[in-house]
């Protein structure tokens, strides 16, 4: 008879081969599995994975394990916290996590655009060590900050030691460490922590003493199983700059993205915000808001402070005209922001092909030359990130965006047609 470990391992490697490496990293291969006579029990590590494996991929693992083993019984629950018997800790004296109170799991709002890179993080928390790093990337204001902090106060809570830091910071202490010739309690301090959480790595580049300190202390933090969250503006290899050992790095654990907010998200969150300031808004001018700032987070709720700020000075009640009103300059400013379908449709035109012939499977030259042309474009000219913009070339994977944008950047510097082309259609775009 098939033991738990045999029938497990081999319905792992049947399901490889129809999920994609990520979806078996991230929502197969964490579950624990029990056998119990003829049950096979599989345990989540907290209720969002339970329901999202529930929804896309329990059946699928049914069918895999009662091909190896037929009248099996599969259950999925939540894992039990784990107890341990690890007796408090006492931060040293003078020790700072630089935590922000507000930020935690609770506080973030959920939608499409951020649901995996949340349900990694609480991956992150009930396991540490299990996905590292984790890194998360996207474009500003999209909420990268947020979850830091929510990992940080949730496992500080579990008497995790554990520091938030932003990476130009991280910079700044090294130097001064160098300058005061405390490098070695420099080094100590961060090679000794729980949880080490950096944001907006970018700021490395170019710095290659402090890529080098950063470089050791991830593999201290790596070799005993403490947990590294990163949070990026880019996916690693698109990072100018930054040593490929430590790109390397970062494609060793879980990279995930967060794109900007879908309608109902950003409603939820002006709503959310809205409430938490004292002043609610009714959903007229919510979703007014929303579909009228859609960039980022950051912006949505600068604007929605705007508006309550200048209500409680011109003691107004918040309508939906006095909200139009309140943000005309912004309103008449995004109407002429640049979006993915004006590209395609540009580009499209500029070179005498439909939209759809950039959109499909063709490889010839005809249309693939407009259709990486395109994509370049959608990353210099949009907030989108990379795998929206992949989604918006008929789902194409992040990585063929990245391929055409260095293809169009090394053209451009190859022959002055395609720099031609390139200053044209923007020139288009721009005044169009």
């Amino acid at each position: 008879m098939n033991t738990q470990h045999n029938i497990w391992k081999e319905c792992l490697e049947k399901l490889s081969e129809t999920l994609t490496e990520k979806e078996i990293r991230l929502w197969i291969a964490p579950l624990k599995v029990k056998k119990d006579g003829d049950a096979l029990k599989l345990y989540a590590p907290n209720k969002f994975m339970k329901e999202e494996i529930e929804k896309n991929f329990l059946s699928k693992i049914a069918v895999v394990v009662n091909q190896l083993a037929d009248n099996t019984f599969i259950s999925l629950d939540v894992s039990s916290p784990v107890k341990t018997n690890e007796k408090a800790r006492t931060m040293p004296s003078g020790f700072v996590s630089n935590l922000n109170s507000d930020m935690t799991f609770e506080t973030f709002v959920e939608g499409k655009s951020n649901q995996l890179a949340k349900a990694a993080c609480l991956s992150v928390v009930n396991e540490p060590g299990a996905f590292n790093p984790l890194y998360i990337y996207g474009g500003v204001g999209l909420g990268k900050t947020h979850l830091l902090h929510s990992i940080g106060n949730k496992l500080s809570n579990e008497n995790k030691k554990v520091v938030y830091l932003h990476s130009e910071k991280f910079v700044q202490n090294m130097v001064t460490a160098l300058r005061n010739n405390q490098i070695e309690e420099f080094k100590k301090f961060y090679r000794n922590l729980d949880v080490l959480l950096l944001d907006d790595i970018q700021f490395f580049a170019g710095k290659e003493r402090s890529q080098e300190e950063f470089f050791h202390t991830f593999n201290a933090l790596f070799e005993y199983k403490k947990q590294v969250v990163l949070t990026c503006d880019k996916y690693p290899k698109e990072i100018n700059g930054l040593e490929d050992r430590i790109k390397s790095r970062l494609v060793w654990g879980l990279n995930v993205s967060i794109d900007p907010p879908d309608l109902e998200t950003r409603v939820a969150i002006l709503q959310s915000k809205a409430e938490t300031l004292g002043m609610p808004i009714d959903n007229d001018v919510a979703f007014f808001l929303a579909r009228n700032i859609n960039s980022n987070v950051r912006e949505l709720e600068g604007n929605l402070r705007r508006v309550l700020a200048t209500a409680r000075f011109r003691k107004c009640q918040i309508t939906l005209d006095f909200t139009k009103e309140t943000l005309a300059d912004l309103i008449s400013l995004n109407q002429r922001l640049i979006t993915i379908e004006q590209i395609q449709k540009v580009t499209a035109g500029y070179y005498k092909i439909r939209v759809s012939d950039i959109l499909s499977t063709k490889r010839d030259k005809k249309n693939t030359m407009p259709r990486h042309m395109a994509m370049a474009l959608c990353k210099d000219l949009t907030n989108n990130s990379l795998p929206s913009i992949g989604d918006g070339f008929g789902g194409r994977d992040h990585t063929t965006v990245l391929h055409a944008n260095k293809k169009i950047q090394k053209l451009r510097k190859e022959d002055s047609q395609i720099e031609q082309d390139y200053i044209n259609i923007v020139h288009i775009l721009n005044n169009g």
